[in-house]
């Protein structure tokens, strides 16, 4: 019996042993695994995946709306197109004799403009001449314009203001008379769209609307006179932005 016991209690004390060496010794992380615990696997960063900031994806945006055509500093436009003008529309203090011209009519109107331009504003310069019937006009104004950028399609709207003329009246209608040009100011706003075809190169359209004030001196026996006209223009528009 005491030979059993012996190697009994031999035997168990061998087995413990043999547990803590391997308890000890095991691979790392073995007793949480076997305990339902799992160490957390290791954090990767990747670069590639990480979000682009919000100035990023705004320039992006930006980018795709411009559609390549980048900023411009200078533009040159020409136009041309039908007017119809009222010389005494407003006022008539006899600018002219309804009874031998016309003070009003159709006509045709040719313009050039030039200038600058900033982000969305535009300042510059713009010619016109207008042939009527019975007479011709021409204006040189001042003329700023704020722009509403859309891709290849631009809206705009225009403010001016400057000299206006009035001359040139049908000789065959004034039967011998002298009649004098006429001289003043006149104030012009607009709307407008351009199209881009190419990015320094685009087509359009606008509509303007004016009021000018003309006075003319006396010429024997014709005595001075002077109006306030108004009128409209819708025309035909070809530009160049660099």
């Amino acid at each position: 019996m005491k030979r059993r016991a012996t190697f009994f209690g031999a035997t168990f004390t061998l087995l413990g042993f043999s547990a803590s060496a391997w308890g000890q010794n095991g691979p790392a992380g073995a007793d949480l695994q076997a305990g339902g615990l799992k160490p957390p696997e290791a954090v990767q960063s990747d670069s590639s995946s990480t979000a682009p900031s919000q100035t990023e994806a705004t320039l992006d945006r930006a980018d795709k709306e411009d559609s390549g055509r980048g900023l411009s500093f200078v533009w040159l436009k020409a136009e041309a197109g039908p007017e119809y003008l009222g010389l005494q529309t407003l006022k008539a203090k006899g600018l002219v004799d309804n009874s031998v011209i016309h003070s009003k009519d159709l006509g045709m109107v040719y313009g050039a403009g030039l200038g600058v331009r900033l982000l969305v504003f535009t300042l510059g310069a713009r010619f016109r001449f207008g042939n009527f019937p019975d007479w011709q006009t021409w204006s040189l104004n001042a003329e700023g314009g704020m722009h509403i950028p859309l891709g290849r399609v631009e809206p705009y709207f225009t403010f001016g203001g400057g000299y206006a003329s009035l001359g040139a009246y049908n000789k065959d209608k004034l039967n011998g008379l002298s009649l004098n040009a006429a001289h003043g100011f006149d104030v012009r706003a607009g709307a407008g769209v351009d199209w881009f075809l190419t990015n320094t190169f685009s087509v359009g359209g606008n509509l303007t609307g004016e009021v000018l004030y003309l006075s003319r001196k006396a010429s024997d026996p014709v005595p001075s006179g002077s109006g306030i006209g108004a009128g409209a223009t819708l025309s035909a528009v070809l530009g160049l932005h660099f």
